[in-house]
């Protein structure tokens, strides 16, 4: 054997010396540039939904990096089966069962890590009689799966806080935003966002939507934004180009789980082809006051049980597309009658009725598994007495929900056994600005239970102070990290993971345009318009005959086009007056008095639009006191409408104005739909008697 010099043998040996060091500089720099040193399949991920609803299931694979971030990955992998007489697996994925009975594994590798997982096709023993065959996944078990465990031990603070802020860019310059700008993507990146709300001045066409949302996407450095929007339905409807489905109280009126469940389904199919994967909705609030200016049709109505019953049903079928579902305003904002965007409400009630009217929706939607809360800007004295000083003037007020410990810790968590992720409602709302300081609020607010900050006021003051909290213990760690615990979590469950090859925007886009406003969507919105509109009064009025040429007016200010389109389509010998005074012209006063059928569509949001002062409201008057033709009044908006005129020969209310409820409420004038619709809420009269009970409806 050959010896080596000494002069060689140092060097040799200086080398192997060297040789760690520099292997660990190589293995930090594959780090930086994504070593990977393991693949999972996601559906093994303790956090990750594996229901079973159908004969094939199609499993994911992510890639997981040194620094505890992980992404989607398709391409370079083989999937394969052992056992394939129980289930087969294609090259994406997808499991298919073959309906024989056994264990099948599935197996994912990229030719240096693999996972596999079990599906079991057996007889289900919990039924009664001749069992059915149900397929089930067993999850493999081991630290491998601890993503979260794991991505926490390696974010910076920073990166921890960014993953609980949600700004909205809904303008920039004065310009709104439609496409992504230089500035916002680095802020998304500065601050290591982890989610952004959208609204109606971002989402125009279903083309400019989808692409936008995957430029937020792209944005995103290490981990899914939560894509976040408010398409409640009805009068809270931002898509520009989707499907303008029924509010709430509409599905109220309905009755119908099964009407409110497709519902729920179809906006979630749009949100989810744009790449929207979070909706604010549904308003989980029991309207029991006529007054209330912010809520109103955005209730399914007054019974804590209908609204419970209705608000899981369309939950459901929110999240059973994919769509993060989330329930408001927590304690309860339908017992107010200040509006919490322009003041500071408050319900005085107890901890035993809070329980029976306003916590009972938000229990029922705990239980079903709800992913997320929004918390309510009102103070509930009898809950948390806690005062502090306002910014604003210096006087002593109560404590918000919004900021309250009492109320998201001591009770939603404590005490209702909520395990989701509460998200404020928008921080910006004078009920919070005008008291409390940015910073202040912010922090309020984490240390209270909030896990996402929506819309704080100025996004680099706001980062910066929680990093300087968390710093000084003000807000401890331990705070945070179960926060983003709780927000990792929900983006495991719902699949909204970042991938290594992103699907094209173009792709995207072929798809999102073949759902949103699809006939199938489009079927689903005419058939809850047409359950929903609800014959409230008639005097032997209604239907009216589209075959005889009656000269029919149409009178009002808000909408009364769209009424008026939607009429011309049954009787074209139909006019359309348009007035926000209180007396007609001497023209339109000759059209009133030769009309066969008036029919006056009143639009209202707040008492003050309601009060028999308010202009249409005079008009209305001055149009029944000056005629014999029958006058029929259509609540476009609200159904308390009819309180202002309840001499009126006939009442319709149709729960909000998209062209659905309106084509709807024309063709109940004309007998095209019999009235199906149930009052959700009870209509006072004069003196606390009541006008029309909960449950009226009448039909032809």
């Amino acid at each position: 054997m050959r010896k080596l010099s000494k002069g060689l043998f140092i060097a040799t040996l200086s080398l192997c010396m060297l040789l760690p060091q520099v292997l660990t500089g190589q293995q930090a720099k594959a780090s930086e540039i994504g070593k990977i040193p393991d693949l999972i399949i996601l559906q093994n991920v303790p956090q990750s939904d594996v229901t079973l609803e159908s004969d094939s299931f199609t499993l994911d694979a992510l890639n997981v990096y040194e620094d505890g971030h992980f992404k989607l990955v398709e391409d370079g992998i083989e999937w394969s089966s052992k056992n394939r007489n129980v289930a087969t697996v294609d090259g994406n994925g997808k499991v298919t069962f073959t309906g024989k009975p056994g264990r099948a594994w599935i197996t994912v590798s990229d030719g240096t890590h693999e996972d596999r997982i079990a599906f079991d096709f057996k007889p289900d023993r919990s039924t009664k009689g001749k069992p059915d065959f149900k397929p089930t996944i067993i999850k493999e078990q081991g630290d491998r799966y601890d993503l979260i465990s794991h991505a926490l031990e390696n974010m910076t603070m920073e990166e921890k806080v960014g993953q609980m802020i949600m700004p909205d860019f809904r303008t920039w310059d004065g310009e709104n935003v439609t496409e992504m700008l230089p500035e916002i993507e680095n802020l998304v990146e500065q601050y290591h966002l982890g989610g952004v709300i959208l609204f109606r001045e971002n989402v125009v066409t279903t083309e400019q939507t989808a692409k936008l949302v995957s430029e937020y996407q792209q944005a995103s450095e290490k981990y899914g934004l939560l894509m976040t929007i408010d398409q409640e339905g009805g009068i809270v409807t931002r898509l520009q180009s989707g499907t303008d489905m029924p509010g709430n109280m509409a599905l109220g009126a309905t009755r119908s789980e099964e009407i409110t469940q497709n519902v729920g389904r179809a906006i979630g199919e749009e949100l989810t082809s744009l790449g929207i994967n979070m909706n604010l909705a549904p308003v989980m609030d029991v309207n029991n006051n006529p007054d209330n200016p912010v809520i109103g049709v955005r209730s399914f109505g007054e019974d804590p049980e209908l609204v419970g019953q209705l608000g899981v049903a369309y939950t459901k079928g929110l999240q059973e597309t994919g769509v993060a579902a989330t329930a408001k305003h927590f304690p309860g904002h339908g017992d107010t009658a200040v509006d919490s965007h322009l003041g500071l409400p408050e319900v005085p009630h107890d901890l035993e009725r809070l329980k029976k009217v306003e916590l009972y929706p938000f229990q029922q939607a705990m239980d079903a598994d709800i992913d997320a809360i929004m918390t309510a800007h009102v103070t509930f004295p009898k809950i948390d007495d806690t005062k502090v000083i306002s910014q604003k003037d210096g006087t002593e007020i109560a404590l918000p929900a919004t900021l309250s410990e009492k109320v998201l810790t001591g009770l939603m968590r404590d005490e209702m056994g909520y395990e989701g992720l509460v998200i404020t409602d928008a921080l910006n709302m004078k009920a919070i600005a005008d008291h409390f300081g940015p910073v202040d609020a912010v922090i309020r607010a984490v240390n209270a239970g909030t896990d996402i900050i929506l819309m704080p006021v100025g996004l680099e003051e706001v980062a910066e102070g929680l990093y300087d909290a968390v710093d000084n213990g003000e807000i401890p760690m331990v705070t945070i990290e179960e926060s983003v615990e709780r927000i990792l979590t929900l983006k495991l469950k719902r699949g909204i993971i970042k991938s290594e090859s992103p699907q094209s925007v173009e792709d995207k886009i072929a798809e999102a345009k073949e759902i949103v406003g699809s006939e199938e969507h489009k079927e689903i919105e005419k058939k809850a318009a047409e359950r929903s509109i609800t014959l409230v009064k008639n005097d032997n009025v209604l239907p009216l005959n589209d075959a005889d040429n009656e000269k029919v007016v149409v009178i009002g200010n808000s909408y009364i086009g769209s009424l008026g389109d939607a009429l011309k389509a049954h009787q074209p010998n139909t006019t359309v007056i348009s007035s926000s005074d209180t007396v007609l012209t001497e023209e339109q006063k000759q059209i009133v008095a030769e009309a066969d059928q008036i029919i006056f569509g009143t639009y209202t949001y707040n008492v003050s639009s309601r009060s028999a002062g308010n202009p249409q409201m005079r008009l209305m008057d001055e149009v029944m006191a000056s005629t014999e033709a029958p006058v029929i009044g259509v609540g476009i908006r609200n159904p308390y409408d009819v309180m202002t005129y309840p001499e009126v020969d006939a009442f319709i209310a149709q729960y909000g104005f998209r062209k659905a409820s309106f084509e709807a409420t024309a063709a109940t004038i004309f007998g095209k739909n019999n009235p199906a619709g149930q009052l959700p809420v009870t209509i006072p009269g004069q003196d606390s008697e009541v006008l029309y009970g909960y449950g009226t409806g009448l039909s032809y």
